[in-house]
């Protein structure tokens, strides 16, 4: 089935009731301290129960995933200029919770999941990483239940990604099992934008590894008005339904599809870890989903390679573009409703 033709009408719908004003409210709330289960449990909580909060309001139920491992391989959430393959940390033991979210009418059908991490690093309130994708995920939510019929559309909240994708990697485990899992979107870093010439950068090896990024992000002056789409090719036609999505969007959003040529499952994340360009796409949730054979693709302002307040104090709400933003999660919910009726597979 392609949807594609009525994309655009359904981003016109949605994008008259996406608020700005709503996302810069959520964006506030969370992004006024730092978040992380180990180092500030009380903030975490109280974020969970803003979006607990408001998934009820825009009338979604909402499940709290407990969870409890040991001796898993992850990252640090402190901040150090050391090289990303330095970073890994061997966690005796982590106990965290996802949130899980569905409509009612809407849990029976095979599934989309819209995802995005909650926790920051220590010392960040974290704003654009990643209170914007936490936000985008919350307007989803009010503009899809919004729809006549509820979508076969799943919002999730990952706990632990600035310490190794824990969650996710939990979730997407348990997601796996039921075998009703279509494909996956993770916003990851979505609402911070810079129109000015050179503002863009990309990673060592880039250029070599994907020259048709690369020239597009030349061509346009490495400005960084964009968002990056990557995906593989489980999940290509859902990143070229998001990239038109986008362009109806109010504003226009102009979009980067980058194809991470790897497969999906436990081979492709051993590629990746001789390839360091490949690396750098595996750096949010949907790296999990990847892993676990799930389709699945992320959504990004490319964090450190555009944002100088990456991982710092000063990433902090007035730094966010809230229109911009509004578009990025008109724009995904279209997608998820067109992926969970299998327009784009």
């Amino acid at each position: 089935m392609d949807l594609g033709h009525e994309v655009p009408a359904l981003v016109r719908e949605l994008a008259r009731r996406a608020d700005p004003q709503r996302l810069r409210h959520d964006v506030e709330h969370l992004a006024d301290r730092p978040r992380s289960r180990i180092r500030a449990p009380e903030a975490m909580l109280r974020a969970e129960a803003h979006v607990t909060s408001e998934l009820a309001v825009a009338g979604w139920w909402t499940e709290r995933q407990p969870f409890d491992v040991r001796w898993r391989l992850g990252g640090t959430d402190r901040q150090t200029s050391r090289a990303l393959a330095f970073q890994l940390r061997l966690h005796r033991r982590l106990t965290g919770a996802n949130l899980l979210a569905g409509l009612p009418g809407g849990d029976a059908r095979p599934t989309v999941v819209v995802g995005a991490h909650l926790d920051t690093v220590a010392d960040s309130p974290g704003a654009d990483d990643n209170a914007s994708g936490v936000a985008a995920l919350l307007e989803i939510a009010r503009l899809l239940g919004g729809l006549p019929r509820p979508p076969a559309v799943t919002l999730m909240v990952f706990d632990m990604e600035e310490l190794g994708m824990i969650g996710s990697r939990v979730a997407a485990r348990r997601l796996r099992h039921t075998g009703r899992v279509t494909g996956m979107i993770c916003l990851e870093s979505v609402g911070f934008f810079a129109n000015e010439p050179g503002t863009q950068l990309m990673p060592s090896g880039f250029r070599a590894a994907f020259p048709q990024a690369a020239a597009a992000v030349r061509s346009a002056g490495q400005r960084g008005d964009f968002t990056l789409v990557a995906h593989r090719r489980s999940s290509e036609a859902a990143a070229a339904l998001w990239r038109r999505a986008a362009e109806a969007a109010e504003p226009s959003l102009p979009a980067v599809t980058l194809r991470d040529p790897r497969p999906d499952g436990l081979r492709g994340a051993l590629v990746g870890l001789g390839v360091p360009p490949l690396i750098q796409l595996d750096r949010s949730d949907h790296a999990s989903f990847w892993n676990a054979g799930i389709p699945a693709m992320m959504l990004t302002s490319t964090a450190n390679f555009r944002n100088r307040n990456y991982h710092r104090p000063t990433d902090t709400p007035d730094t966010i573009d809230y229109r911009r933003l509004a578009a990025v999660a008109v724009a995904t919910a279209a997608t998820a409703v067109a992926w969970s009726v299998g327009g784009p597979g």
